[in-house]
């Protein structure tokens, strides 16, 4: 006899992951690969986090549970952050630490939707937004968007998307890099307020810009809004699986049981690492310095090689780009041109089908997270690609 799966265990692949894994046994095979794929800083855990965490290990401090809550220190340090970031007073009652952001947006969705509500996403967008609140029996209403609104929904695509129980949004936004401009963000806060509508504010590429537009926290608009942070970023913490969400006192009461019954805590040493992350100042403003200096080097490199149509990257570190110049009879769509530059190029991209499954196969995004001579090489490699370039996405 087969026993079946559940019908939410049905969801679309994260195609990013899965590049990863094939990746893997390229690496393996070949001993080459120029990984472009994820978004992982190279640079690693800023040194004052490392030490914070060894210390604490030697000492036998951070090997047991935290409350669910998450320590209290660490959530007086987040609310600080926002003080000085921000101008924002947050109560550290309604700081919750949890295992990444995607520790939270599972929090965050459980206990603000329930099965049949419709909460609407954009496309292209982070494909876990869509496949978790998929797994959760949450209706998905996706929001394609593109260079006449800067890849950002409006409230007039929302007023069309008919009524909604929830509105994910991110800025700086994973594939494209845009920022939501603070006024833009501040429309789209007075829609869901005046539409009932909850908004969630996926802010982990905050600190993470390169001028021109002012990074706003949704925060700044709306105490109703919840708004999910994580240390993998800007302090470059991928591994530690550290995050943290603030919301309206309800959210973060239920987010705390949830919490406590799905996962008990986020990872004690990963707590104590963060709080000292804090005090990275120095290190943290370098980073960025590199991050702008790999974005030109991307930006001028696909150039040369014919890439030339992608979305502003405002922020973040990604390179969103039209490819579509490059698809053929043989290489039909963005998955698999990105399986073929793995074979035949040893580079590592994500397929824009991750990011929206009806556009998405003629882009695709790079990652400049990683060390700038990969690349370097990986753009050298691409020179040799057929395919002419396209205008830019955003002219």
């Amino acid at each position: 006899m087969t026993l079946e799966l559940s019908d939410r265990s049905a969801v679309a692949p994260f195609l990013a992951m899965q590049m990863g894994e094939l990746g893997e046994h390229h690496l393996l095979k070949t001993g080459r690969l120029l990984a472009l794929h994820v978004g992982q800083p190279s640079q690693g855990a800023p040194r004052a986090a490392r030490q914070a965490a060894a210390a604490a290990v030697l000492a036998e401090g951070a090997l047991g549970y935290t409350t669910a809550y998450g320590l209290p220190a660490l959530r007086h340090r987040i609310a600080r952050h926002y003080r000085d970031w921000y101008g924002v007073d947050v109560e550290p009652s309604r700081v919750l630490v949890t295992n990444g952001a995607s520790g939270a947006f599972v929090l965050a969705f459980l206990a603000c939707f329930d099965v049949g509500d419709r909460v609407a996403v954009t496309a292209p967008g982070y494909p876990c937004y869509r496949n978790d609140l998929a797994a959760f029996g949450v209706e998905v209403v996706e929001i394609p968007v593109g260079p006449d609104t800067r890849w950002a929904p409006t409230p007039e695509l929302l007023d069309a998307a008919g009524p909604l129980d929830g509105l994910i949004i991110a800025s700086p936004a994973n594939p494209t890099g845009t920022v939501i401009a603070p006024e833009q963000l501040g429309a789209l806060t007075t829609w869901c307020a005046v539409n009932k509508t909850r908004m969630i504010s996926d802010e982990i590429y905050h600190g993470i810009s390169y001028g021109g537009i002012r990074t706003a926290s949704a925060l700044e608009f709306s105490d109703e809004a919840v708004v999910i942070n994580s240390f993998s970023k800007y302090f470059g913490m991928t591994g530690w699986r550290l995050g943290w969400m603030i919301s309206p006192a309800d959210v973060t009461a239920a987010c705390e049981r949830l919490q406590g019954n799905l996962a008990i805590c986020a990872p004690n040493v990963s707590q104590v690492a963060g709080l000292a992350a804090f005090d990275a100042g120095a290190e943290l403003v370098e980073n960025v310095a590199a991050f702008a200096r790999k974005r030109s080097l991307i930006i001028d490199g696909l150039t040369a090689a014919g890439i030339t149509s992608f979305a502003p990257p405002d922020g973040a570190f990604y390179i969103y780009a039209d490819i579509s110049h490059l698809l053929s009879h043989d290489v039909p769509d963005s998955l698999t041109l990105c399986k073929a530059w793995l074979n035949d190029l040893d580079l590592l991209a994500t397929p824009g089908l991750d990011f929206d499954p009806e556009r998405g196969g003629s882009t695709v995004r790079f990652s400049f997270a990683g060390p700038a001579h990969v690349i370097t090489e990986a753009c050298r490699r691409l020179v040799g690609w057929p395919g002419a370039g396209h205008d830019r996405m955003d002219k």
